[in-house]
């Protein structure tokens, strides 16, 4: 096992700096080790799939569809989002529905907990952009949201503080790395390259994100709002500057761009939501391929001194704390998740 040949401070090369690499790097580097974060993009991270996430931070809402694991893992990383970031909004989500969906609204009810139910005063009280809009909602009061290009930086900031190091067009492999460990050399390899991994995980797959960015002062909303969907969760998610998230489809496909149905009813779904929507102006389409195995749940895996992080699905910036705090756990003292951790 790894902590019989390794120093509880061995140095620590992570590769990718996307949110699982840098939550893993942020904790390793807090936690004593000589961390090095290598990145084969540049430091505007254009390519990873973390800039074209939501940033949702909602355990609650995911376990509508989601295993327990995600549920119990998430609920962990609030806490550490907040202890490490506590400018971290947390201003919770809310969950609404057309009188069409009600059946399915009230299935959600059921599925999820740590809500409050709210009629159209108390969702008005809440967010007045939404008056008279539904005649009630949910309320997650625990949840939050991050706005992934602006808190990627304050990631990676951060992990320069605690005295660890971030090479950006670093275009490493783990085996490049690994050959410094078959050298006798100590060290600890962390592969976080998402899909890029399939070389060594051929399980993984890609699923499509796709989201779209608008703009309007004719909203305002204080926290993300989910619009039931017959076939995949719609929300709208406001960022800073009058901006707006719409995300996010889940397609099983590996291209990029995002497609005519997809836009139609995302930009619907904004539409539903409030029609001063309609009006407001598109800033940009984009997409992401979230790195999934076949059972969608996350998965550590460790071999010797390697280690990988992959299968965060569409649960990155809410499972990736948690995940680091389980890796830095086994590192320094063989602690072992039997839901999570697989070792070779």
């Amino acid at each position: 096992m790894l902590q019989t040949t390794k120093r509880p401070d061995s140095p620590v090369s992570i590769i990718g700096a996307g949110i699982a690499g840098a939550w893993q790097a942020l904790l390793f580097a807090q936690a004593g080790h000589a961390v090095t974060l290598h990145e084969r993009g540049d430091a505007a991270m254009t390519d990873a799939t973390s800039h074209w996430a939501g940033g949702m931070l909602a355990p609650y809402c995911e376990a509508e569809i989601a295993e327990p694991i995600i549920s119990r893992l998430g609920l962990r990383s609030l806490d550490i989002w907040r202890r490490e970031l506590p400018d971290t909004p947390f201003n919770g989500s809310l969950v609404v529905a057309h009188p069409r969906e009600r059946n399915d609204f009230e299935r959600f009810a059921r599925m999820t907990e740590g809500h409050q139910r709210l009629d159209a005063a108390g969702l008005a009280a809440l967010e007045p952009s939404l008056e008279g809009r539904f005649r009630d909602a949910l309320f997650f009061p625990t949840e939050g949201h991050v706005e992934p290009r602006r808190v990627l930086p304050k990631l990676h900031e951060r992990i320069k503080a605690a005295g660890g190091t971030i090479k950006f067009s670093s275009d490493v492999s783990a085996k490049d790395l690994e050959k410094d460990l078959a050298k006798g050399l100590d060290g600890i390899v962390i592969d976080c390259r998402g899909l890029s991994a399939r070389d060594e995980q051929g399980e993984l797959r890609g699923v499509k994100g796709e989201m779209i960015l608008i703009e309007t002062g004719e909203v305002q909303l204080s926290r993300p709002v989910r619009l039931i969907h017959p076939r995949w969760p719609l929300y709208v998610i406001p960022r800073e500057d009058g901006l707006f998230m719409l995300g996010a489809t889940s397609i099983e496909a590996e291209d990029t761009g995002v497609s005519v149905r997809s836009a139609l009813e995302l930009l619907g779904a904004a539409y539903a939501v409030h029609p001063a929507f309609g009006e407001a102006r598109i800033v940009e389409f984009g997409s992401g391929l979230r790195p999934a195995f076949p059972d969608n749940l996350p998965r550590i895996g460790i071999r010797g001194g390697k280690i990988s992080v992959n299968g965060l699905y569409r649960h990155g910036f809410l499972l990736a704390p948690a995940l680091a705090e389980l890796t830095l756990a086994y590192v320094q003292r063989g602690q072992i998740d039997n839901e999570v951790m697989q070792c070779a």
